[in-house]
């Protein structure tokens, strides 16, 4: 299991030797800093705890936790479980060439905010007839069964959409820039330009 952090730039499209259109997504990957190794003994699992993006204002915990690894305060930070700790060491950079092109990655971001949305956009209903007599158009359907006298949990209606943080799998990497720190995943990933993600190994890549 390896795994960086990164900002995601945008997206664009490269050519394959064969002269395919790829697209990909744009992510700038690292220089990431390990801040911190858990173990079981100490904290009862394994992990490494990684900080991309330097913090402009950080209170004092937050800098005495990264002047441990002998950095600045960072602005993301998450913890990667998995991964063999003997292969890192705290204040140790990671950078995008921990991946190479052909790897298979899982990708997690925070998914674009909607804002209220109706059931028709969030759920993916089905309208009604959109004829002079009929009186039912985007409304969210049928609510269940009447005799409870309460609508069940979980019920598909309108509100609140995107803004979940969600993981898209198996997403192979097309190319690694090393000297500006790219990575280019093809196809899309959540989230809008210059938001956080977080690229690991495929879990369920059967590779």
């Amino acid at each position: 299991m390896k795994g960086i952090l990164g900002r995601k730039l945008g997206m664009t499209q490269v050519f394959t030797e064969d002269g395919n259109v790829v697209p990909v997504t744009v992510i700038e990957a690292g220089p990431c800093v390990v801040l911190q190794k858990k173990d079981l003994q100490n904290d009862g699992y394994e992990a490494v705890q990684l900080g991309f993006a330097d913090k402009k204002k950080a209170n004092k915990p937050e800098a005495g936790h990264a002047a441990k690894a002998g950095t600045t305060p960072k602005r993301y930070v998450r913890e990667l479980r998995g991964v063999n700790l003997a292969d890192y060491e705290v204040g140790q950079v990671i950078k995008a060439d921990t991946f190479a092109p052909g790897d298979i990655v899982d990708v997690t971001g925070i998914s674009k905010g909607k804002g209220f949305a109706g059931a028709i956009k969030r759920h993916n209903q089905a309208r009604g007839p959109m004829a002079h007599g009929s009186r039912y158009h985007r409304g969210p359907g049928s609510l269940g069964a009447i005799a409870p006298n309460r609508v069940f949990k979980g019920q598909t209606l309108p509100g609140r959409m995107g803004g979940e943080r969600v993981t898209v799998q198996n997403l192979e990497i097309v190319k690694v820039d090393p000297e500006r720190n790219l990575i280019l995943v093809k196809g899309s990933v959540p989230g809008p330009k210059k938001s956080f993600v977080t690229i690991k190994t495929a879990i369920k890549s059967g590779k």
